[in-house]
């Protein structure tokens, strides 16, 4: 049946909507160190750019610590460049065999920043799920107009990319609450 198929496909899709979502949360830094806060951060690894997790082994040994143990220590002052320009308020650390990278506590204008920040990711994300359930109801009424499905198919396809759109922008406002809860807690 044509409307199963693209009723699928449209979930998919806004599947793939909350996922960066997601995505774009983690990056987002709470008051406790993580190896997701430095996910972006690129080096120029013999003319390439490459994620520092690809040239380095990552990790949060404390909640006030990132440790990164480069694989190839010519370029740990490169890495401590990237980090340094990359403007994540980091002064890493450098001792010739390790980066330490000090996450320091966050004040409560630069929580509300962030918080500012979370808000306006989940309103693109409920946008962009918003605008998959447009395409997929001007698809149905696309199908209905060329005689592929019925009136009453396309009534009940609606409803269905209605319903996983509530569910999914629903899923975006849980994943809201949780952070700004955890950018807000001391």
């Amino acid at each position: 049946m044509f409307n199963q198929e693209l009723v699928e496909e449209i979930k998919a899709n806004m599947i793939k909507s909350v996922d960066f979502f997601k995505q774009q949360l983690a990056k987002v830094r709470t008051g406790r160190a993580s190896s997701s806060l430095i996910d972006g951060v690129t080096v120029d690894y013999y003319g390439t750019p490459t994620p520092v997790s690809q040239v380095g082994g990552v990790s949060a040994p404390d909640a006030r610590t990132i440790l990164i143990q480069p694989y190839d220590r010519s370029i740990i002052t490169d890495i401590e460049k990237a980090i340094r320009s990359a403007d994540l308020g980091f002064n890493p650390q450098n001792d010739g065999t390790v980066i330490r990278i000090p996450v320091p506590p966050l004040t409560e204008a630069r929580r509300k920043d962030f918080v500012k920040m979370c808000k306006k990711y989940a309103e693109e994300a409920r946008v962009a799920i918003r605008s998959v359930r447009r395409d997929g109801i001007d698809a149905l009424k696309k199908a209905e107009k060329d005689k592929i499905v019925t009136e009453d198919d396309r009534k009940r396809g609606e409803e269905e990319i209605q319903k996983h759109t509530d569910e999914y922008v629903k899923s975006v406002d849980v994943l809201l609450e949780v952070k700004e809860k955890e950018l807000m807690e001391d």
